[in-house]
């Protein structure tokens, strides 16, 4: 394992490798500090050749030690070209990253992988999270796979599709009355008094640098060289923020050729503490969650602040896309690529199309579009689709219609 202490993303203050949420001096959030001598050593384009195709074959870049026999491995899902939609955003080449392909047909599978096999190494048998719907599932399969218990925190009115999927595993649901930050500040509390890996709170440093697979794999798929442009889903911030930390590892590590891609991130306008932080160059201002994204309806997001840096440094930008916009938008992808994404993925797409339409991404760029959950799990928003055209159980009535439609 190449990971050696936690450091202070805030202040620098050194921590050991343990379930700590936040650094004990000014609650600033924990990175896991590297060994980068080893890492340069082992970690080669060579090698990499040679290695099973899910996130462990990163190992040095992630802290904790690979499994021997993983199990339900997420990781390495297809990039696949989306030229229809290309031509409806105004960019010459635009690439889908399926995170649907993962176990819980989510990108939640990577970070959850990760904060459970630290969990393991320290000796803990309960995996627990808040959560808006992806990681509850994503925890309790990986519970299920690993053989440990799982408790999950949603909000009792969360969407029914996915309490039913997350459900199916076997954990114990815990519907908390009010909102996902009620949910948040619950485990924050309970994760001083159980010894449980809450996996986005006291295994928050190793969760979130699951986020940063996202980078290497599209490095890799697209021949060692970066996109221009990525579109990425911006819920606490850690997703966005940890993208761009990957890219910056690769680039340090010679892995990269050519610059780092600009990021664009989207926030439906009910929930948008980030993007109006970006617009108005201020920092982060909690607000009260009121969208139908809700996925990403973190009204106090814990890395907002740091994603807006991530924005500024790569020179991309954040967008808040329209409520009415998200269904929308999930209609047009399906329709143009055959790929059904959630509302994350909708108000993704609606923060791509405002960046184009700003002059931000350019028609010549090359742009990835960060699938990051799946469709299925939110019908709601596209249910103005479903417009079925009832006929007769008769041939010739239907042939006759057809005739008279297409004079």
């Amino acid at each position: 394992m190449s990971a050696l202490s936690l450091s202070c993303r805030v202040c620098a203050t050194e921590h050991p490798l343990e379930a700590v949420g936040s650094c004990s001096r000014c609650f600033g959030p924990l990175d896991p500090v590297y060994d980068w001598d080893h890492v340069r050593a082992s970690l080669t384009r060579e090698r990499l050749e040679e290695r099973r195709r899910d996130i462990w074959r990163y190992a040095e870049l992630l802290p904790v030690s690979a499994p021997d026999e993983p199990r339900l491995a997420p990781g390495f899902t297809p990039l696949v070209p989306a030229p229809r939609l290309a031509d409806a955003v105004g960019v010459r080449e635009l690439w889908l990253k399926l995170d649907t392909a993962n176990p819980t047909h989510s990108f939640k599978d990577r970070v959850v992988a990760v904060a459970a096999r630290k969990a393991q190494e320290l000796g803990l048998t309960t995996l627990s999270c808040s959560s808006t719907g992806n990681l509850a599932g994503a925890v309790a399969a990986r519970a299920a796979a690993e053989g440990m218990d799982a408790a999950v925190f949603v909000p009792a009115d969360l969407e029914p599709e996915k309490l039913a999927a997350a459900a199916a595993y076997g954990p114990t649901i815990y519907a908390v009355d009010g909102h996902y930050d009620h949910c948040s500040r619950l485990s924050v509390e309970l994760s001083f008094e159980l010894e449980w890996g809450f996996v986005n709170v006291n295994l928050r440093s190793y969760y979130a640098e699951g986020s940063k697979t996202l980078a290497y794999e599209l490095a890799e798929q697209l021949g060692w060289r970066a996109p221009d442009v990525v579109a990425i889903p911006i819920a606490s911030g850690a997703l966005f923020h940890k993208v761009g930390q990957g890219f910056s590892e690769l680039r340090s590590l010679g892995l990269l050729d050519g610059p780092a891609p600009r990021q664009v991130g989207g926030q439906a306008e009910g929930c948008a503490p980030v993007a109006t932080a970006f617009r108005e160059r201020t920092t982060v201002t909690p607000v009260r969650p009121d969208s139908i994204a809700r996925s990403l309806a973190i009204g106090n997001p814990a890395d907002g602040d740091f994603a807006v840096a991530t924005a500024r440094e790569t020179g991309g930008a954040i967008h808040a896309v329209a409520e009415d916009a998200v269904g929308e938008n999930m209609a047009l992808l399906a329709r143009t690529t055959g790929v059904f994404g959630e509302t994350a993925t909708g108000v993704t797409l609606g923060a791509l199309r405002a960046a184009a339409e700003a002059g931000e991404v350019g028609r010549d760029d090359r742009v990835v579009l960060l699938v990051t959950g799946d469709g299925l799990k939110t019908l709601a928003p596209v249910s103005f689709t479903y417009a079925p055209v009832h006929i007769a159980a008769d041939a010739d009535a239907f042939l006759d219609r057809l005739e008279a439609a297409a004079a």
